[in-house]
């Protein structure tokens, strides 16, 4: 009998009391079960620390680790790779929650195909209280480093499942915060090792509210500028990358527009698709399952 692959589920976390439970019920309610999650804290200062721990007390798979600084995402997610146990390493947000057939999916797609290094998946998108808000299907197909420059993406960061020695050949550059995964595609298609494949269903529940604010949108954007800058030679001529660059400032005006009157919303609803019938069904089914584990 051919054993299972083991994933080692990593969510670094800050401040982020409100959801860090759901969270990790939705790692639990995973219909495959053959997993350890490691749960990093950020330096934070509310109750995140206090609620990983009990969930470390409760069950022998989740480890908690703290060091008390706060060091940024990048840093975290390689501290990630270090840590994990085994093969496969999953990514997972704080304030996200997933489908209970997200791991299942992955690593079928993986198992499947030897020559693939990660999966990504589609989205559902979720409100401050857990309220469906749209969908995204995803779309795929394969970037090249020209592509990534022009600002083209179909990877959706957190939904990341990679091989452990896909992320040992590809760390994150730790002084690109806010744009971690821009760099990331960036280098490792730079350096010809981004094989990847993307399951095209809502498996990854994005919490928009949290992580698309306009502060960290023209953050992201002036560091996505910094690295085009520093490595579009011999991707793009110069003429290119100074029009991708004035069209990421158009985006940044943009931005602060639809912030002074109020309409973010109009932005954020573009972003996604209405839910279909199927889709609520599916994200009802999971999400009963995973208030039901926290209700224990």
């Amino acid at each position: 009998m051919k054993s299972r692959a083991y994933i080692s589920i990593g969510i670094p976390f800050y401040n982020t009391e409100n959801y860090l439970e759901d969270a990790i019920c939705s790692v639990l309610a995973q219909t495959y079960q053959y997993w350890e999650l490691i749960l990093i804290d950020d330096g934070s200062s509310d109750k995140s620390l206090e609620i990983a721990r009990d969930f470390e007390s409760r069950d022998t798979r989740i480890r908690v680790i703290s060091d008390g600084l706060n060091k940024k995402l990048p840093y975290r997610l390689n501290q990630i790779v270090r840590e994990a146990k085994y093969d496969y390493i999953a990514r997972m947000d704080a304030d996200d929650l997933m489908s209970n057939h997200r791991l299942d999916k992955q690593i079928q797609v993986l198992e499947s195909n030897k020559e693939v290094d990660f999966v990504t998946t589609g989205c559902f998108t979720i409100g401050k209280n857990n309220e469906l808000t749209g969908v995204r299907l995803g779309d795929n197909y394969q970037m090249n480093a020209k592509m990534i420059l022009e600002g083209v993406t179909n990877l959706l960061h957190a939904s990341l499942l990679a091989r452990k020695s896909w992320y040992i050949r590809n760390n994150y550059d730790e002084s690109r915060i806010l744009a971690e995964d821009f760099d990331l595609w960036l280098q490792a298609a730079k350096n010809n090792d981004l094989n990847y494949l993307v399951v095209e269903q809502p498996l990854y529940w994005y919490r928009v509210v949290e992580n698309v604010t306009v502060k960290k949108m023209i953050q992201g954007y002036d560091m996505q500028m910094e690295i085009i800058n520093s490595n579009y030679k011999g991707i793009v001529s110069v003429s290119r990358k100074n029009k991708i660059i004035r069209r990421f400032r158009l985006k940044k005006l943009v931005v602060k527009y639809l912030d002074f009157f109020n309409l973010m919303s109009i932005l954020l609803k573009s972003r996604c698709d209405d839910c279909r019938d199927q889709d609520i069904s599916d994200y009802d089914e999971s999400y009963t399952e995973i208030k039901r584990i926290g209700l224990f």
